[in-house]
């Protein structure tokens, strides 16, 4: 049905943010409209049951609804253009729009768990019908369908908000196919297990709930880059001139999707042109910005290419630090040669949960070099922290 809605109501000619609201939107209508069918149907069923967990799960589906209208606001206020107030846009919006939704869950769980309790301490029969029956196992087929189409999409056009109500409707075809078992269970022996199995369907929205608000609030707050992504911008960068002979210091700033913003430092012999170099670093800006879909600023790094003392003391640094701890990496390495000592000054990109404090790095490295190269080399480093996530 989804791929039906989309050939109707999506356009081929809309640009790539433009089709990925359009999806967004008709994810939440879709989602409104079979909500509210089900709640209706399931309210129906529970009453003639008289069944707490049927009823709660009734109103499970309305508060899906609401989630399905605040995933199609999010959409919709996260494809405003920038403005004065909000020069990067409003993408961040459809990460609000999956919080909330994350937020509903969580409530839902809470009042389940609450009637469910209310049900243990105070048990009454329910009654297990065909209707009922039926009712619940195209609950099950409805949610399934649902948590199928909006994982794809999801994971189509990279959204936070509706991967969210992916996990919520998944969670929902457990609930109710949780309910259904304990109706039967009732029906066919003397156990009333109805009032926990609600709290166990309770249990289980809410840690859906909690894993989706975890999942929203580290975009918010800013999640470290993927290492894939670290390894296509580099190959892209060297790749395209081969004046270019190395790349540090990448940083992405997430402004929601279609909003990202990335710098990065290339690395270009010292004594290139600096008009020509300069020409190469805009071009490679506009090739990036085309290629990745975002805005893109490359510092350009001077590094000396030609000299044999600073390229042997590069490589002897180079195998000292890899000696340290292959996974410690060293850039922008420059060589200042004094009277009496020489300095070797470069930078140390080292993982956040490092066992060494930095003060412990620098001794170590600095006490290694002095035994490699001699007691008149000194190291003079600076730590950075990694902003790639393995």
């Amino acid at each position: 049905m989804i791929k039906l809605l989309a050939k109707w109501f999506i356009k081929d000619d809309l640009s790539a943010d433009e089709r990925r609201g359009a999806y967004g939107t008709l994810c939440g209508i879709v989602g409104i409209v079979l909500n509210v069918l089900l709640f209706a149907i399931k309210l129906f069923a529970g009453w003639i049951s008289r069944s707490i967990a049927v009823t709660a799960d009734a109103f499970n589906n309305l508060s899906d609804a609401g989630s399905s209208a605040v995933t199609l606001v999010g959409f919709k206020l996260a494809g405003k253009k920038p403005d004065a107030d909000h020069p990067y846009g409003h993408g961040r919006m459809e990460y609000v729009a999956g919080l909330a939704v994350s937020g509903v869950i969580l409530l839902m769980a809470f009042e389940l768990i609450k009637d469910s309790v209310g049900k243990i301490l105070d048990p009454m029969d329910t009654v297990l019908s065909v209707q009922t029956g039926c009712i619940l196992l195209a609950s099950i087929a409805v949610k399934c369908y649902m948590a199928l189409y909006n994982f794809r999409i999801g994971k189509q056009i990279d959204s936070a908000a509706v991967r969210a109500t992916a996990k919520d409707s998944l969670g929902d075809c457990v609930a109710t196919a949780v309910v259904l078992i304990s109706m039967l269970v009732s029906h066919f022996t003397s156990w009333q297990i109805d009032g926990w199995c609600g709290v166990a369907v309770g249990l289980f929205v809410g840690y859906a709930g909690l894993s989706s608000a975890k999942e929203t609030l580290d975009l918010l707050l800013g999640r470290p880059v993927a290492c894939e992504y670290v390894n296509c911008v580099e190959r892209l960068v060297l790749e395209f001139d081969k004046r270019i002979v190395g790349v540090h210091d990448l940083l992405v700033h997430d402004y929601g999707p279609g909003q990202q913003i990335i710098s990065l430092h290339a690395e270009v012999p010292a004594n290139g042109d600096i008009l020509a170099l300069h020409d190469m670093i805009d071009n490679l800006e506009r090739m990036l910005e085309a290629e990745l879909g975002c805005r893109v600023t490359v510092h350009m790094d001077p590094v000396v290419t030609d000299d044999p003392l600073v390229d042997r003391l590069k490589l002897q640094t180079v195998e000292v630090v890899h000696a340290f701890d292959p996974i410690v990496t060293m850039h922008d390495f420059r060589v200042v040669v004094g009277p009496t000592h020489t300095n070797l000054i470069f930078d140390l990109v080292v993982p956040y949960e490092y066992r060494l404090t930095e003060t412990e790095i620098k001794e170590e490295i600095g006490h290694r070099l002095t035994e490699t190269l001699g007691e008149d080399v000194f190291a003079v480093i600076h730590i950075d922290r990694s902003m790639v996530k393995e």
